[in-house]
């Protein structure tokens, strides 16, 4: 016996949380597509594994957009965003914080590092040493830091999205087990396409274009859909 389908309008339709996440994350990438372009399903994978709670990293060549991809994130979800650049000479300190004394109360005081955000950009992680990226192990896991003695919670949400350079390039150092177990997921962005290029080169800089991108979600719809 046929039987006529009916289906309701969009607008009747009790949106789930479900159906709500894709609807955002559908307007989130065609936004992102606009900076980014042609790599749609590696901003999905970046945008899923934020949304899954996850860290991410990224790993290719210089200049392809990975620092872009993680101020682009940042920009869409709405979240306080903070770069640090690793360099040979980093230290923890500069990470994290440090506790300075003063004299007026003869205290020492903490002073909050840039890891004190809700997302943070670790820009060419491999390029520090081994006792520097150790100041992301506790981050990453506990979502706190600990300096002297004392605990200091992170911000909530905190994601780490981490750039590496491949390691066969000069001045990298490996980044150890301990810290790739952080990541929820691995990815690399390539070179775009012939057609892709030929818009970067004659198009708007990213730079301008990012300054323009407006939040698509609140901190409230980010933990609904989380």
């Amino acid at each position: 016996m046929n039987k006529t389908l009916r289906y309701a309008p969009l607008a009747e339709i009790d949106q789930t949380a479900e159906v709500a996440a894709k609807i955002l994350l559908d307007r989130a990438l065609d936004r992102a597509s606009e900076i980014i372009l042609g790599k749609r399903q590696e901003l999905r994978l970046a945008f899923v594994c934020v949304l899954a709670g996850g860290h991410l990293l990224i790993e290719d060549l210089p200049g392809v957009g990975k620092t872009t991809l993680a101020h682009l994130l940042g920009k869409l979800l709405g979240l306080s965003f903070q770069r640090i650049q690793f360099t040979s000479d980093l230290l923890p300190a500069d990470v994290i914080g440090v506790s300075i004394f003063d004299r007026e109360t003869s205290v020492f005081s903490f002073h909050h590092g840039p890891i004190f955000t809700q997302l943070l950009l670790a820009d060419e992680v491999n390029r520090a040493t081994l006792r520097a990226q150790s100041a992301l192990l506790e981050a990453m896991e506990e979502r706190q830091v600990t300096v002297d003695g004392e605990t200091h919670v992170l911000p909530d949400p905190f994601f780490v999205i981490a750039t590496q350079n491949p390691s066969d390039q000069v001045g990298t150092f490996p980044l150890p087990e301990s810290q790739l177990d952080r990541f929820l997921m691995r990815i690399s962005i390539g070179y775009p396409s012939r057609e892709a290029e030929l818009e970067l080169l004659g198009g708007e800089p990213r730079r301008l274009m990012l300054g323009r991108i407006e939040a698509l979600l609140d901190l409230t719809e980010l933990r609904r859909l989380q």
